[in-house]
């Protein structure tokens, strides 16, 4: 079985002000580099065999102190891991849509990228992880809606949740065919309190 690890980036000052991101490169503020970095000692603890992120530079970054930790290398930044596009809702909060468009908002034609656009381009690329990586743990570093949709996809009992910065997603694939079990799903106990201690 080929393992991925799906990981969101740490949080950044649009995260913080409900501001849609999208495809706005927003970095990491300090509050996100300290999630990574508790990110990192957990995933050093572990063994996995490549990692790849999206080109943005919040997952990158991410990406970077994770294999700092774990004491290799970015093996790769590939753009269909880059945030779902948004369209005239990118830098945006929840009262600027409802003061421009209206309660339905949501209902309305405003650039964003399709949904199932996005699952497509990250299943491409997870298609691509799974012939090169064939029986290897990956860890990706991606962004929530990019995640989210995709697990909705692969997952319909889950529904669309909202996923926490840094939060660990760990899926299975068998080798014949294309089911994927769910083995971990938004964890983020690297950020509890007793974890800080170690």
């Amino acid at each position: 079985m080929t393992t991925i690890g799906l990981i969101r980036h740490g949080i950044t000052d649009w995260n913080q002000e409900g501001r849609m991101q999208g495809r706005n490169d927003i970095p990491l503020n300090d509050e996100g580099r300290r999630q990574a970095e508790l990110l990192g000692r957990r995933m050093a603890g572990e063994t996995w065999d490549a990692v790849y992120s999206s080109d943005l530079s919040r997952a990158k970054e991410t990406a970077e102190i994770i294999v700092k930790h774990m004491g290799t290398t970015l093996n790769g930044l590939d753009s269909r891991l880059a945030e779902r596009g948004f369209g005239q809702l990118e830098g945006t909060t929840e009262q600027d849509r409802l003061k421009r468009w209206g309660e339905a908002w949501r209902t309305l034609d405003l650039g964003a990228e399709n949904k199932g656009e996005v699952v497509k381009r990250t299943l491409a690329f997870l298609d691509e992880l799974h012939q090169k990586h064939p029986e290897q743990r990956i860890l990706i570093v991606s962004h929530g809606a990019v995640i989210g949709s995709l697990l909705e996809t692969l997952f319909p009992e889950f529904g669309y949740i909202g996923l926490k910065n840094t939060c660990v997603n760990i899926l299975k694939r068998q080798e014949k065919g294309s089911k994927w079990t769910c083995l971990l799903h938004n964890c983020v106990k690297h950020l509890e309190p007793d974890a800080t201690k170690s």
